[in-house]
């Protein structure tokens, strides 16, 4: 269970507004209190209104972001890899990963015709509401965590809503975070 801390940003840094997506700049000073710290950003609360500040600005909060790669073994398969990054990445209302939550379709790892020691990663998602404003912000989270993977040459990350997401697609490990077991 995740306890709510109350910081003082010690620098300037951005925040998207949650569920808009809309970036706002939180100033030196700034009173937050961290609602959510998983997978290497942060759901503040601030001014009333819900916000993400990615893991780049951890310092700002006094916190240092973490590298979900360096729990895996050395020998660990770039699908492994890939699996691992997909799973630190969460929707800032919702306190499980995309994996979990049933959102990763398809993932494919290919290598790269033109580089024969790189992969290329194919990504199709959803998300829990076609209309979420934080929708591009979640890809664009999977899409920097896998590119982060050493070797991974490129990522496309496709946003689908066929089928649509419905909870049934979610893990029981989801469920049971969510209480629905």
């Amino acid at each position: 269970m995740f306890e709510k801390q109350i910081i003082i940003l010690s620098r300037d840094c951005t925040a998207l507004l949650v569920p808009s997506g809309a970036r706002i700049m939180l100033h030196v000073g700034t009173e937050v209190t961290i609602t959510q710290s998983l997978g290497s950003s942060y759901t503040v609360a601030v001014y009333g209104n819900l916000a993400r500040i990615d893991g780049k600005d951890a310092d700002a909060l006094g916190k240092t972001p973490t590298n979900p790669l360096e729990e895996l073994p050395e020998n660990a398969s770039i699908e492994d890899q890939v699996w691992l990054q997909l799973k630190s990445v969460y929707d800032p209302e919702i306190p499980v990963n995309i994996v979990d939550l049933g959102l990763v379709y398809k993932c494919e790892v290919i290598p790269d015709v033109n580089d024969n020691t790189g992969y290329v990663v194919k990504i199709e998602m959803t998300l829990t509401a076609p209309g979420c404003g934080m929708g591009p912000v979640i890809a664009s989270d999977a899409k920097q965590k896998i590119l982060a993977i050493p070797g991974i040459k490129s990522a496309e990350i496709e946003i689908v809503f066929d089928p649509p997401w419905d909870q049934s697609k979610m893990s029981d490990i989801a469920k049971l975070e969510l209480g629905m077991l």
